[in-house]
């Protein structure tokens, strides 16, 4: 019997293949598309998602029923002692927060980590969580862990389109259309539990230039240098972009590995296709 199961949802990026691999389970996250429930990566796809997305339909991000959550949990209490249960940040979702009340239910069988990570690094906390596991830490360790450490970790996200943003009611319809009209690539950050305004870029080559400044400052003054952290490019359907982004990684910061993932739909949904994102999470100790 396993001490310590890890549980984590689709916001993630890690694919049910992946999550196969790593012997995880992931929740699958709802979106509702002109009212039809679909989940993601079961009966919605990152291509069919874009798609939609593309055609102006109706798409809004919900969490988890209750019932499919702790189906979850009870199943993978049948072969481990403890679950970690390791959800997008509560800053972005209620999800943390109805899994928190769950979770009380199990008598501290299951512990709910809300350390505030999302895409990327929400997928390093869940690699994290099994080596600590693997250390013979406790469910409960593993969680005071994850949140000591919830934020040492950094994103930042260069948008295609300001599209999004105004149909969310993040920016006015006026400066959406002077930002498009001046082909403007907003940039966006992740520091702790939500997703802020950052800088303006005039054109990509730019905006990356400014979200590797932005990286080098913040891996040299909050985490001591490249060598204590984990560096990885996400993307929404931009695939070849990201691809070249960690070439120019690699060269500026002399690093060899640099993790590439679709950023998850929950964030796809509010910022569209074509963003570029660079992110690091701290190695643990």
């Amino acid at each position: 019997m396993d001490r310590v199961a890890v549980v984590t949802d689709s916001n993630s990026g890690i694919t049910l293949d992946e999550a196969e691999r790593l012997g995880i389970k992931v929740v699958p996250m709802p979106f509702l598309i002109d009212g039809k429930t679909y989940y993601e990566e079961i009966s919605l796809s990152q291509e069919e998602f874009f798609r939609r997305l593309e055609e102006d339909v109706e798409i809004s991000t919900s969490q988890p029923e209750p019932g499919l959550v702790t189906d979850i949990w009870n199943e993978e209490l049948k072969h481990a002692d403890e679950v970690v249960y390791i959800p997008m940040s509560s800053g972005l979702s209620s999800s943390c927060h109805t899994a928190a009340m769950l979770s009380e239910e199990y008598g501290g069988k299951v512990q709910v980590v809300d350390n505030q990570r999302i895409s990327v690094t929400q997928r390093q906390s869940v690699l994290d969580a099994l080596k600590l596991a693997d250390r013979g830490m406790g469910a409960v360790q593993i969680r005071e862990y994850l949140e000591k450490v919830k934020l040492e970790s950094s994103i930042y996200i260069m948008l295609d389109t300001l599209k999004y943003l105004r149909k969310g009611g993040r920016i006015t319809p006026a400066a959406a259309a002077l930002g498009s009209a001046l082909r403007l690539k907003p940039i966006l950050q992740i520091q702790g539990e939500k997703l802020d305004a950052y800088t303006i870029a005039r054109t990509k080559k730019q905006g990356t230039s400014k979200m590797l400044s932005a990286m080098e400052n913040d891996i040299n003054k909050r985490f001591g240098g490249i060598a204590n952290v984990h560096m990885e490019v996400a993307h929404t359907n931009n695939q070849e972009a990201a691809l070249k982004f960690t070439e120019a990684i690699k060269e500026k910061f002399s690093t060899g590995t640099v993790d590439i993932s679709p950023l998850s739909l929950s964030v796809s949904c509010h910022i569209g296709a074509g963003a570029l994102a660079i992110a690091c999470s701290k190695i643990i100790d």
